[in-house]
């Protein structure tokens, strides 16, 4: 059930119908938990026991927490996060560990590869890590966020926080302590529906417009396709696909954040116009928001953060960005993938360090460019999963200039380029902007891309991040 589905749109009518009605206000929480199972067991039925069992321990584990003997908390704390990250790592890495020490043709490795992965295991695990740290944190302080002493009450409401269909596959990673202050009683009159017609509008304009008719012209990068193309084809494929992958995330964020708050709850925000980061670490300030929030405060600052010299902090800096690497696949070209961004991170931290940067808008911008070029070559290793048709890749950059150019291709991206700048340059400078924020300005604009979500869109495509 993808968010571009007729069925998505009458899971969401349905349930908001039922939501709103008075003589089921009570029954909220309990409406949308069975919307969210619905709407996963349309992907993967036979994973809910799976998900269900995830669920029961991290509400077993968040209470004990909270409720149980104060001297066990910790040990409860503990021992859910154990839990968590043994399940993440069972099905989603288990057959990369089996191969990698030559057990993958043994029956259990063998057993390993053909385990289905479970869609948004990582989002979930991560919720439930977010849970337990921030219980436990929350209770050695003497406060309390939100846990129930009730334990049905208890589960309802932690069942919403990891079943809350518009960021359940996806995301955006939402923190408890941000989630479940939210679970009180919902009004229809509190609904601000401009906004979210606004997000969802945006939201489903980018995936079905922008990112699904780029994905056509981007096909081409797969091997062995990608050898027979010129050098310029290549790079403004590479482009095109750079521009894909932030309409693709991107409109699913803000799909589900209007979504969302058509049910009264606020998501975090996921993307701050990241093509324009003059930096790597402000690159990592605006891009997936969410999980670099998560990545800094639940990794990077418990490995001691900048706190205990240069040569730790980058360490520390290399350590994240391996795993936040390794989170978005069980391959290891995305550990490829974070080194290089933990590598961009240390050196660009080095620099800093010993010399004084120009700051001077021309230097500027030559480093928005370079930061640009430097991501867009990372994500081959998001399209070509084997590293040797990235350097393949590579290689037929610098050797086929002499091939022929496709027009038709620049014209293409060229055009689908024009809405995701744009984009960009509204919400990096609102000031100079404000002028597309007129009534009648903003009302053709969004007429304009419900017209092209209707008559342009793309051949549908799942979103990029389901993988992950």
């Amino acid at each position: 059930m993808l968010f571009n589905s007729f069925e998505f749109l009458l899971l969401v009518a349905v349930t908001a119908a039922l939501y709103y009605q008075p003589a089921l206000r009570r029954l909220q929480v309990l409406i949308l938990v069975v919307a969210s199972v619905i709407f996963y067991a349309a992907f993967q039925p036979v994973l809910l026991l799976l998900l269900i069992v995830v669920l029961a321990i991290n509400v077993w584990t968040s209470h004990a927490v909270v409720y149980g003997p104060r001297e066990n908390s910790r040990r409860a704390a503990a021992l859910g996060v154990i839990f968590n990250l043994a399940v993440l790592v069972f099905f989603k890495y288990g057959a990369l560990l089996a191969s990698s020490i030559g057990a993958g043709t043994s029956s259990f490795g063998q057993f390993l590869v053909a385990l289905p992965l479970p869609l948004g295991i990582s989002f979930f695990t991560f919720h439930g890590i977010t849970l337990l740290v921030d219980t436990f944190r929350a209770h050695a302080q003497d406060k309390n966020f939100g846990i129930e002493r009730s334990l049905p009450v208890h589960s309802m409401r932690i069942g919403l926080y990891f079943l809350f269909f518009p960021q359940l596959v996806a995301g955006p990673i939402t923190k408890s302590r941000q989630f479940l202050p939210q679970i009180v009683p919902k009004y229809w009159r509190d609904v601000d529906l401009a906004a979210c017609f606004r997000l969802a509008t945006l939201g489903y304009f980018l995936k079905m417009v922008v990112a699904d008719n780029l994905a056509q012209q981007t096909y081409w990068i797969a091997y062995p396709y990608f050898l027979a193309k010129s050098s310029s084809d290549l790079l403004v494929m590479l482009t095109g696909y750079s521009l894909q992958i932030f309409a693709d995330f991107a409109g699913y964020s803000l799909i589900a954040l209007g979504i969302a708050r058509v049910f009264g709850y606020q998501l975090p925000e996921n993307f701050n116009s990241p093509y324009l980061a003059h930096s790597f670490s402000n690159f990592w300030t605006r891009w997936h928001i969410s999980l670099s929030s998560f990545l800094r405060e639940y990794l990077y600052v418990p490995l001691g953060g900048n706190r205990h010299g240069r040569l730790r902090t980058y360490f520390n800096l290399m350590v994240v960005m391996l795993l936040g690497g390794m989170w978005h696949g069980a391959a290891w070209s995305f550990m490829v993938w974070g080194a290089a961004h933990g590598l961009a991170l240390v050196v660009e931290r080095v620099v800093e360090d010993h010399v004084r940067l120009p700051t001077h808008w021309a230097f500027r911008v030559l480093r928005t460019l370079f930061v640009f070029l430097y991501v867009s070559l990372a994500w081959l290793l998001f399209k070509l999963t084997d590293f040797t048709h990235v350097l393949e890749f590579m290689r037929s950059i610098a050797n086929n200039g002499e091939l022929e150019s496709s027009i038709d291709l620049n014209w293409i991206v060229a055009m689908y380029a024009v809405p995701v700048v744009a984009y960009h340059w509204i919400k990096e400078y609102p000031q100079r902007t404000q002028w597309v924020r007129r009534p009648h300005v903003e009302s053709l604009v969004y007429g304009l891309m419900l017209f092209l979500i209707v008559t342009n869109s793309g051949e549908s495509q799942a979103f990029v991040y389901f993988q992950f």
